[in-house]
C-alpha cells in the first residue's frame, strides 16, 4: 500500500468514527420539552395539566425533572392535584379559578433556570383562541396576555420549527445523505427544493387533519429512508433512479417526511385563531434550519478540502473518499433504528 492510500485509509477511519460517534451522542440526548397546559371550562376555571419528561429510571418510572408550575398567588386550586406515569413522562392534573381569568397572571417555572430543559405552554380559551409560549433559563416565566398576537404566534412557531429541524437527527440524515447524492450546487438546489415542497404540502394536510396516519409507522419508513439513501451511496452503480433523478427520490420521501414534522408540530398544537400565520411560521423555521444546515455542510466540505490540499497538491475526491464510511455509519445506526420503531407498534 503506498503512502497515498495509506492517507486515504485513515482519513477514511478518522471520519467514520467521528461521524458514527456523534450520531450515537445526538441519538441519546433526545429533545424531550416539559408541558404546561391551561384549558378554559369557565369564565374563571382553567382544567391544568404538567407533563415533566424522566431523566433517570428508577424501579421501572423514572425521577422527575426538578420542575414545578409556580402559580398567581390569586389562583387557587379547586381540584387536587393527580400524578401519574405515562409514556415516559410524569403528569400531573388539576383544575384551578382565579376571578376574571387567567389574563394578566404570571405563571412561573421553578427550577427551570438550573436545567437545560424547555418549557412548552399551551394556553387554550373558550372562544377557541390559544396561546402557545416557549419557556426557558432566560425566560422561566411570562405572564398570561388577554389574546394571542398574531406576530408572538409568529415568532413562536418560527423558533419551534427551526429547533425541531435541527434536533430531528432522522431528517438531517437524509438531507445530508441527498447532499452526498446530488453532488453539484445545481443538483443540489434542485433536490433539496424538492424535499421542501413535498414535505410542506403534507406537513400542511396532517396539520389541518385532512389526512391522518398513524405516527409509528411513518417514524419507521423514515428511519427506513435513510437506509435506503444510505445503500445507495455505498453501492458502485451511479445510473440508478436515485443517481439521475434525485429529485424524484427526495419529492417521493418528502412527502413522508413531512407527516414526521407534523407528528411534532401536532405535540405543540396550533391556535385555532392563527392557524395560518403557525402553519406559515413553522414551515418558514424548518426551511431555515435546512437552509442553514446544508450551507454548514457544503462550507465544511470545502474547508476540509483546502485544508487537506495542504498535504497532498493532487487533485484528490475527498468527498469520494469518506462518503461509503459514512455511508456505512449512516446505514447501520438508521438500520438499527427502524428495527426500534418497528418494535414499538408490532
Amino acid at each position: 500500500m503506498n503512502k497515498i492510500v495509506s492517507n486515504h485509509y485513515w482519513v477514511t477511519l478518522f471520519y467514520f468514527l467521528v461521524f458514527t460517534f456523534g450520531l450515537s451522542l445526538a441519538h441519546a440526548d433526545e429533545y424531550r420539552p416539559a408541558y404546561l397546559e391551561f384549558n378554559q371550562i369557565s369564565d374563571d376555571v382553567f382544567d391544568m395539566l404538567w407533563k415533566v419528561p424522566v431523566i433517570v429510571p428508577v424501579k421501572g418510572e423514572g425521577q422527575q425533572l426538578g420542575l414545578h408550575v409556580g402559580l398567581a398567588d390569586d389562583i387557587t386550586t379547586i381540584k387536587p392535584l393527580k400524578t401519574r406515569f405515562v409514556g415516559g413522562a410524569f403528569i400531573e392534573t388539576s383544575s384551578i379559578s382565579r376571578q376574571g381569568g387567567l389574563a394578566g397572571a404570571r405563571i412561573r417555572i421553578e427550577g427551570l433556570t438550573a436545567v437545560s430543559s424547555d418549557v412548552l405552554v399551551g394556553i387554550h380559551r373558550l372562544n377557541g383562541a390559544t396561546d402557545v409560549l416557549r419557556l426557558n433559563a432566560a425566560t422561566p416565566s411570562f405572564v398570561v396576555a388577554s389574546a394571542p398576537n398574531t406576530w408572538d404566534v409568529f415568532k413562536t412557531y418560527l423558533v419551534f420549527g427551526v429547533e425541531h429541524i435541527w434536533q430531528g437527527i432522522d431528517h438531517l440524515l437524509f438531507v445530508a445523505c441527498l447532499i452526498f447524492i446530488a453532488r453539484t450546487w445545481r443538483r443540489i438546489l434542485v433536490t433539496i427544493t424538492g424535499f421542501t415542497v413535498a414535505h410542506s404540502v403534507t406537513l400542511t394536510l396532517a396539520a389541518l387533519e385532512w389526512v391522518r396516519l398513524p405516527v409509528p409507522p411513518i417514524e419507521a419508513c423514515i428511519a427506513l429512508s435513510i437506509v435506503f439513501l444510505a445503500r445507495e451511496i455505498v453501492l458502485e452503480r451511479r445510473d440508478t433512479l436515485t443517481w439521475r433523478y434525485p429529485i424524484a427520490v427526495s419529492s417521493t420521501f418528502g412527502l413522508l417526511h413531512g407527516f414526521g414534522f407534523a407528528s411534532a408540530l401536532s405535540d405543540i398544537g396550533l391556535p385555532q385563531t392563527e392557524i395560518p400565520a403557525a402553519l406559515l411560521a413553522f414551515n418558514v423555521g424548518v426551511e431555515i434550519g435546512q437552509v442553514v444546515f446544508v450551507a454548514a455542510i457544503l462550507v465544511l466540505v470545502m474547508f476540509a478540502t483546502q485544508c487537506l490540499k495542504a498535504f497532498d497538491s493532487r487533485s484528490i475526491d475527498w468527498l469520494g473518499v469518506v462518503e461509503k464510511p459514512i455511508a456505512y455509519g449512516v446505514g447501520s445506526i438508521t438500520l438499527l433504528w427502524t428495527i426500534e420503531r418497528v418494535v414499538l407498534f408490532v
